[in-house]
């Protein structure tokens, strides 16, 4: 055995991956028992993800009492590990099953034809639910960018779990804008999920609950390039599943200012966040990037 270290992280990952094959033959409810569990270790746990999401919100939440912060992280940790475990039946389970437990709502005839549209996927731990329903839902191939995962065991899983329904195109970001332009432009939805700090060179500074936050401007940048339409989709979970919503398309946007447009994109995730502020993805560094001066977060 020349790498030792090597062949036991292979064999996790595949003892991992595993797993989650047999979990998806378990009733709804069970998935969700253990992922209710798993966030309640997880939050006891792991102490510098617990840091971050208190950090988060310190910031995005003052108003909320210390007990008010803790019951909101708690719940933020169980949806966070249900929607992880869900993976298994969206990914794996008989796709009648998937299509039981996930609905696309709302204005659904905004995915409808070939019309350029930009999808605006915040980060929902719903996220890999909204892929399916969608891909489910809308027959044209659509594509999105993709970030390599270090492991290529789970990486690989991810990418066929991502492509199982429909036809899903990865882009990665070293590919660079034209392709995705080019596939836009011809009628191909680009999932963008642009709620992210890749980085002072890569990022705008906009308000987002009141703080300047680093903020790639790539929702703007496509929208105008493409021509293109932007529809938020905002997945939820519930008991029985998702549901996952299409808002109609926004009319006023993008503007001739892409910094603007980025401070309106960061209002009204807000506003979406405000309905469902425990499912947003809070255990990630929103406010890693400072500007000049500025004091770390975490």
């Amino acid at each position: 055995m020349k790498n030792p270290r090597a062949w036991l992280g292979a064999a996790a990952t595949g003892c991992g991956i595993g797993f989650m094959k047999a979990l998806a033959w378990l009733p709804l409810p069970a998935v969700r028992a253990l992922g209710t569990a798993l966030g309640w270790l997880l939050y006891g746990l792991v102490g510098a993800r617990r840091r971050v999401v208190h950090a988060n919100f310190s910031v995005c939440f003052p108003a909320l009492s210390a007990a008010g912060r803790r019951a909101l992280a708690i719940e933020t940790f169980v949806y966070f590990s249900q929607a992880w475990l869900d993976r298994a039946w969206l990914w794996h389970a008989p796709e009648k099953w998937v299509r039981q437990r996930v609905r696309l709502t709302g204005a659904v005839e905004e995915l409808a034809g070939a019309a350029p549209t930009v999808i605006f996927l915040p980060h929902f731990i719903g996220l890999d639910a909204a892929w399916a329903a969608t891909a489910l839902a809308m027959p044209r191939p659509s594509t999105t960018i993709y970030t390599d995962q270090s492991n290529k065991g789970v990486d690989q899983w991810i990418l066929r779990g991502r492509q199982r329904f429909g036809h899903l195109r990865l882009f990665g970001r070293i590919e660079g804008v034209k392709p995705i332009v080019a596939a836009l432009r011809a009628g191909q939805p680009l999932y963008l999920l642009p709620d992210m700090d890749f980085g002072p060179t890569e990022s705008v500074f906009v308000p987002f609950y009141g703080v300047p936050t680093a903020t790639v401007p790539s929702l703007s940048r496509f929208a105008r390039l493409g021509r293109a339409k932007v529809v938020p989709l905002l997945p939820r979970l519930t008991p029985t599943g998702y549901e996952v919503l299409v808002l109609p398309a926004w009319t006023d946007f993008p503007g001739s200012d892409p910094v603007a447009d980025t401070a309106l994109m960061n209002a009204r995730l807000q506003a979406y966040i405000a309905t469902m502020p425990a499912q947003y993805y809070w255990v990630h560094k929103r406010f890693k990037t400072r500007p000049d001066g500025a004091a770390s977060l975490y």
